[in-house]
Parts: structure tokens; C-alpha cells; sequence
């Protein structure tokens, strides 16, 4: 889910010991419409190396998609790219 360089902040999803994987799959589906096989490749990074990038994208953009992140329980923080 990337929407450009310009003025771009990654979206950064962080291990977390509380949530299913099963569960971090779904949401990586519900929000960001990935497949079964690429929300399970980015929730076994998330797993394996204790964070991944879950999008890059504007400031605004980012902050909403953190946002979303967030009310479905997960750890999330934004960087500049």
C-alpha cells in the first residue's frame, strides 16, 4: 500500500505478545485488502523481526491507517521515510 515518496512516513507494525497471528492476518486483510498469502508473509515478518512496514504513505494518510490499526488492537508507530 504505497502511495508515494514525496513527504512519505511508513506505517510500522510492531510484535506485540497479546494478539493472535491469526488475528494480525485478518486485519492485514480487512484493512488493507492484501491476499491470505501477503497479509501472512507481512504477519510473519511482524512476527520473525519484531516490526514490518505495513504502508507508506502521505503524513495524513499514514496517521488514518495507524489510526485504524490501532482501534483493532495493534502496536503501531510512524517514521519518516
Amino acid at each position: 500500500m504505497s502511495i508515494g515518496p514525496a513527504n512519505s512516513w511508513k506505517v510500522v507494525v510492531w510484535d506485540d505478545p497479546v494478539n493472535l497471528m491469526s488475528y494480525v492476518t485478518w486485519v492485514f486483510r480487512t484493512l488493507s485488502g492484501r491476499s491470505v498469502d501477503e497479509a501472512s508473509r507481512l504477519m510473519l515478518l511482524v512476527h520473525n523481526e519484531g516490526r514490518a512496514v505495513f504502508a507508506t504513505a502521505p503524513r495524513e494518510r499514514a496517521e488514518m491507517i495507524a489510526f485504524r490499526l490501532l482501534h483493532h488492537g495493534l502496536r503501531v508507530t510512524l517514521e519518516d521515510v
